[in-house]
């Protein structure tokens, strides 16, 4: 019999977190469900996974906090006894010109998106190097490779976390853990939605396979990169955006405009 795996999804009550979190558990992890915000939509989501099959608990914690993020680990190793796999995917941004953002605005997209990311990692990390194993994503943005006007903090953010992943699978290496970044283009969510009247079509124009990306896109590459399929990939960052990013702005073309 398979041993199950179990996994932690920061930020997975809606969203990006949400597919991959439900991804992973029909993959066959146990999965805990973190959340800031709307614990019932958590819960739900965790009985809907347990009518799957999985075992799914939802557990609270602002990433930010430290103490938090100790009872969060506390909370999943009771309920699993192990974290083989983190997904450090929660998130905020502040869309706003550099000029007018707001010293506490910058804080918190850097203290939930960049220290989150650290202090999960952190904990994951001192666990896994007991058991020798384990596997990290960090969700990055197209940001990771090109400056978003009107989101530096958010960008700042993003390229942080390129670098973080670098430097942990260098750290973390010969503990027998990876650690890799996906980094998402334009992709259909509740937020993005609200970013641009028509953000589909908008974003389509602009990406070489001609269409956005949907949450289930990310969900596969991080299930990959979790996976025994990449367990000599670390250390890297794996766009997950059709080519948008990987293209120059070539004038009187059709690529990239």
């Amino acid at each position: 019999m398979t041993k199950r795996l179990a996994a932690l999804v920061t930020g997975a009550n809606s969203g990006i977190g949400k597919t991959i979190v439900s991804r992973l558990a029909v993959a066959g992890y146990d999965v805990a469900i973190n959340f800031k915000v709307d614990e019932a939509a958590a819960e739900n989501l965790a009985k809907e996974l347990q009518h799957k099959g999985a075992q799914a608990i939802a557990v609270y914690a602002d990433v930010a906090n430290s103490k938090d993020i100790d009872a969060m680990f506390e909370r999943t190793f009771s309920a699993f006894g192990k974290i083989d796999a983190l997904v450090n995917n929660a998130g905020v941004q502040v869309w706003k010109p550099l000029l007018e953002v707001e010293e506490g605005e910058w804080d918190r997209v850097i203290a939930t998106n960049l220290k989150g990311c650290y202090l999960c990692t952190q904990r994951a990390a001192r666990h896994m190097k007991e058991r020798r194993s384990g596997a990290i994503v960090n969700i990055g943005s197209g940001c990771n490779k090109v400056p978003f006007p009107n989101l530096s903090s958010y960008t700042a953010s993003k390229g942080g976390i390129e670098m973080f992943t670098k430097s942990a699978a260098l750290e973390l290496g010969p503990f027998g853990i990876r650690v890799n970044c996906v980094a998402p283009g334009a992709i259909d969510t509740e937020r993005t939605k609200t970013e641009l009247p028509d953000f589909a079509s908008s974003w389509a124009r602009l990406t070489p396979l001609r269409r956005i990306g949907i949450p289930d896109d990310v969900a596969s590459a991080v299930e990959f990169l979790l996976s025994e399929n990449a367990s000599f990939i670390s250390g890297q960052t794996l766009g997950v955006d059709g080519g948008l990013f990987a293209q120059p702005r070539w004038p009187d073309s059709d690529y990239g405009v």
